[in-house]
């Protein structure tokens, strides 16, 4: 299945699941950043890549306004070349509110791994000869407050179906790009990429996550990751 199918079809399957408090708003930008989302799919996603790279779920000023994972604005507009409208979701937070390309918020775990990948490869089809970049799952969820939540923080009986879409999806993304190895960027990918792949998938493994909230990555993301790429046989 080619990957635009299979986010087509994940977002049809998360997109009927319901939330209960304290989550109270939802955004899918697999639906309504679906053009900007294709377009990264359709330029960088081939099969015989090193590594899939594998991120949690989509940040407030990254994916959410991008459609890509980690997907800080002006690194994707201006490095990865995508553009493309970017619709309202319904409903909408007003403390979270989508503007697509016109945001001006930064998405600083975006800012540090595209800006390494920058930095490192040059170019983006240097990069994506070599790895792929993919969200566990397509979801943000949002408190009344603002406040993000994060998927493993929701009650069994809402997170069991979804994790289950999102397994199927990552075994589908995984069968079409045949990657060497699949490394979770933090341990929660790392994790479901485990569980979601089983014993005949190829090896699973993880690097820091570049979050602003991880004191460790806050000391230097880019040469850490690097050296666990290293550490794993990926010479970079």
């Amino acid at each position: 299945m080619e990957p635009v199918r299979i986010t087509r079809s994940l977002s049809r399957t998360v997109g009927q699941l319901s939330f209960g408090e304290p989550v109270a708003t939802v955004y899918n930008p697999l639906d309504y950043a679906r053009v900007p989302h294709e377009r990264f799919l359709e330029r960088f996603a081939r099969p015989g890549i090193e590594a899939l790279l594998v991120g949690m779920n989509p940040g407030p000023w990254g994916m959410a306004q991008t459609g890509v994972p980690f997907g800080e604005v002006s690194i994707v507009r201006d490095w990865l070349g995508i553009d493309g409208h970017v619709e309202k979701p319904d409903p909408e937070h007003p403390k979270r509110p989508i503007e697509g390309f016109d945001c001006r918020r930064s998405e600083v775990s975006g800012t540090r791994l595209w800006g390494w990948a920058r930095e490192r490869f040059g170019t983006p089809e240097r990069f994506f000869a070599r790895f792929f970049v993919w969200n566990f799952c397509p979801l943000v969820f949002m408190e009344a407050s603002g406040k993000n939540r994060t998927p493993d923080k929701l009650p069994a009986a809402e997170r069991e179906p979804l994790f289950d879409a999102c397994d199927l999806a990552l075994r589908r993304i995984v069968a079409q790009l045949e990657p060497g190895r699949v490394i979770g960027i933090g341990k929660f990918a790392e994790g479901r990429a485990r569980l979601a792949l089983g014993s005949d998938a190829p090896p699973v493994d993880t690097i820091l996550h570049p979050s602003p909230a991880s004191p460790i990555a806050n000391r230097g993301w880019a040469p850490q990751a690097e050296a666990q790429l290293e550490r794993l046989g990926l010479r970079i």
